[in-house]
Parts: C-alpha cells; structure tokens; sequence
C-alpha cells in the first residue's frame, strides 16, 4: 500500500515536470549555498588559523617597533640637511636578561634584519631581506634544509662568513645552478652559500618590525657576521632630510617549555622588557596561541554567519514547496473527493501529498549537493581561494532541506486530508 502511494505521488509529480522542477529549485539553490559558501569559508579561514600555527603555539614573538618621533620645527630658511640617529628596539642585553631571568624559556632565538644587494655574477636581488639568527631558529621556525646544511654553533663563534638561501632566493641568484659551496655577495660582504631551504608556504609574514611578502626570499647568516659584518646603523634618507636608525635586533622568538605556561611567559618578558624600555613604545609582544585561539572563535562565527545566510534560501525553498502543495491541493479537489469515496482514509491522503513533498525536498537536496560541490570546486579552481569541502555541512544542509520539505508539506497534506468527500466530488 504505502509503495503503491509513493509511485502515485511520484507520477503526479511527473505529470509537471517544470513545475516539480521550479519547485525544487529553491531546495536546490539553498542547499548548494549553504555547502559552496561553508567551504569557501572553511578555506579561507583554515588558511589564516595554519599561518598561525607555523608561529608556533609555544612560541613567543618579541618585535622592535619604531616609535612615533615628532620632528623638530627648523628654520624654513636654511637648506642644510638634518642628520640625526634614532635609537630604539630590542638589545642583546634584553636577549641576555629574558634568559637569565624566565625559566620557562626553552630556546631564545634573536633575529638581526640587515638589507642589503644579494649578487651573484649578473643575477642581483636589490635590497635583499638577510636575517642574523643563530642555529635553534631552523627548529624554532619549523623550516627544512632541501640541500646543505644550516647555521651551526661553529659559524656563530667564528663569524662565519656563511650563508643560507631560501628557495627563492636561490632560484633568482643561482636559477638552476647548484648553490653550495658557491660565492655570493651581500653589499660588500662575500660569503659562501652552505644550504639552501625547502619552499615554505607563501604568505605575508613578518621579520623584526618590517612586513615581508615571501620568505622564501630570505638569507641567513649567522648572528655575529651580522653584528660584527653590517653593524646597527640604517641610513634612511627622505626629501630634504637624512636619518640614521640604530637597531640591534629586530625579533626575539621565545620557545616555552610548557605550552599552558606561554601566557605567564609572555607576560613575565614583557615586564622585564618594560624595565629597560620605559617608554614602551619601541617594542611589541606576540603570543600566536592567543592568535590561534582567537582565529578559531572567529572562524565558528563566521561559519555560523555564512551558513544562517544560506539557511535563508533553504526557508525560501520550503516556502515555495508549501505554496505549491496548496495550489496542488486546490487543483486535485475533485481527485481527493474520488479517492475518499472509494475508501481512502484521511491518513492515505496525508501521506501521498507528504510523498510529494518529501520526494521534492529530497530530490532538491540531492541536486544541491552536487551544485554546492561543483561551485566550491569551480572557485577553487578558478582563482586563488583555498575551500574545503566537509562531510558535515553537506549532511546538515541536505538533512534541513528533507525536514524543511516535511515540516513545509503538513499542512497542505492536512488541509487535503480534512477536505469533505462530498463537496470535493461537487468540484468542477
């Protein structure tokens, strides 16, 4: 009986193929906005949370920052250049300090940007991005040597005049040569590729306090050479002025021995850092756990946002199915009033228009299914935007759509159901 009222509810449907399809097509339009529109988001936002986590979680990231300076009013009749020096940032006595006074510091990694031409016979990078560091920064980065070798502790104490590449950076002064045990100069400064790392991912990242594009275009050498090679001074010339900034270290990454404890660790540095920059305007705290744990709230929340977005199309699409039904209803009066009198209870005709429905809903989720796939596949596709595609959207999406279809189809069942057999059989 009931495989008999679900080949007719089938058939009826059939018998308006347009209409059954326009029905459905707010069922699929929702459904397949909800899943393309999740995925889209997942992505994005999975990327942003795996860029933080390649900060590291126990990990502490201490930054110099210029302060804002003010000039001075000058005479607007004298021409002469101003030269001055402006110190400021993190020093290798704070480094000393945070690991003479924080016993849960792991490792403490400082980080010396110097910039300067990288040149290799003809091929040149102008302004190259060369960080001193010292040989936990490997670990402390989660990076990995492709060829050669990294700094070591020998290179530090002899002021090597060593050099590692990133990929790019080999790539652009070496293209497919091989780069070890090569020449290269940085400024005036020759030095002798020892290894070359492995492509990390793209993305914005930061060095010290300046904000770099691709790291893979970056040169480490050992924290003495830079010290010792490039000293401290930066000379920054703007119109009608010069400037010399002076700037031990850039960076200063603290590893945590206790991933619970990177909070207390973060704060004890600060305070001790506040000692010897009262100011406290020249240098800033990272602490990528809380980025981590706040890019995570976000990232439930604008899920939530996307998917209550596309859960309104779902509304939409159950909408439509009841006011189709109703018009289905009023349409088949006189076939009700048939079907009643020939002994069908108000339960069979429940049923075959709650058949109807459920087979529009569930056919529209289907159909959406593979609409949503198709578009998040479509936009990962055709442009840069990481998605990702979960079992659970696709599961709760499809699941709203059939109980939408159920919930839509009640009364409309109902109202057929109620119908007296005798006026529905004077229907014309």
């Amino acid at each position: 009986m009931r495989l008999a009222t679900l080949q007719l509810g089938i058939r009826s449907l059939l018998l308006h193929k347009l209409r059954s399809f326009l029905t459905m097509l707010g069922t699929i339009l929702g459904v397949g906005s909800v899943i393309s529109m999740l995925a889209i988001g997942e992505g994005s936002k999975t990327e942003a949370v795996e860029q933080i986590k390649k900060l590291g979680a126990a990990n502490i990231i201490i930054k110099s920052v210029k302060p804002t300076v003010k000039d001075t009013p000058t005479d607007e009749s004298s021409t002469q250049t101003r030269a001055r020096v402006l110190e400021y940032g993190l020093l290798y006595k704070d480094l000393e300090v945070l690991k003479a006074t924080i016993p849960t510091i792991k490792h403490a990694v400082p980080i010396a940007l110097v910039r300067r031409n990288a040149q290799n016979s003809r091929l040149r990078v102008k302004n190259a991005r060369i960080l001193g560091t010292t040989p936990e920064y490997l670990d402390i980065k989660s990076l990995k040597v492709r060829r050669g070798r990294f700094i070591t502790d020998v290179d530090i104490q002899k002021t090597g005049n060593v050099a590692v590449l990133g990929a790019g950076a080999a790539t652009k002064l070496f293209g497919y040569e091989d780069p070890i045990n090569k020449p290269l100069l940085l400024g005036s400064t020759a030095v002798i590729v020892i290894g070359v790392l492995d492509t990390q991912a793209s993305g914005k990242a930061t060095a010290g306090a300046v904000e770099r594009d691709d790291f893979n275009n970056d040169i480490y050498i050992p924290i003495t050479a830079a010290q010792r090679r490039f000293g401290e001074l930066t000379l920054v010339a703007s119109t009608g002025s010069m400037s010399l900034e002076k700037t031990q270290l850039s960076e200063i990454t603290l590893s945590v021995t206790d991933e619970n404890l990177v909070s207390q660790t973060a704060a004890m540095a600060k305070k001790l850092l506040k000692a010897s920059h009262p100011k406290n305007d020249d240098f800033e705290v990272q602490v990528p756990l809380e980025l981590l744990q706040q890019a995570e709230r976000e990232k439930r929340v604008w899920n939530l946002v996307l998917g209550s977005i596309a859960g309104i199309s779902l509304l939409v699409g159950g909408v439509g199915i009841m006011n189709i039904m109703l018009a289905t209803v009023t349409e088949r009066t006189r076939e009700i009033g048939i079907r009643r009198a020939i002994g069908a209870k108000r339960r069979d005709i429940t049923i075959q228009f709650l058949i109807e429905t459920v087979v529009l809903s569930t056919t529209g989720g289907l159909l959406g299914v593979i609409v949503g796939v198709a578009i998040a596949q479509a936009v990962s596709m055709g442009s840069d935007i990481q998605t990702i595609i979960s079992w659970w959207p696709i599961l709760m999406a499809f699941g709203i759509s059939v109980a939408i279809g159920i919930i839509f189809g009640i009364y409309p069942a109902r109202r057929a159901a109620l119908m007296d057999p005798i006026e529905a059989l004077r229907t014309e």
